[in-house]
């Protein structure tokens, strides 16, 4: 689960990040932080449009490359 200070750099950076919820590249969710709580983060799509996604999924920055949330390895490119 990701933390509250790393919820909050993010928030306060403004940097985009990539949530990983599974083994497909194309379920990721990309935007930023813009509120959380005990078990769920919010976070603002491009298109404006705002989800609610688990903290127990997998957020990085979106600069990075994809890590698989399953095995904890880079996935190939």
């Amino acid at each position: 689960m990701i933390s509250e200070e790393q919820l909050d750099l993010f928030r306060l950076s403004g940097e985009n990040v990539r949530v990983v919820r599974d083994e497909l590249e194309s379920n990721d969710v990309l935007g930023i932080v813009v509120a959380w709580d005990d078990s769920s983060v919010m976070i603002r799509k491009p298109s404006r449009r705002v989800v609610k996604l688990s903290r127990s999924h997998l957020y990085q920055s979106a600069s990075e490359a994809r890590r698989s949330p399953l095995s904890g390895l880079t996935e190939p490119q």
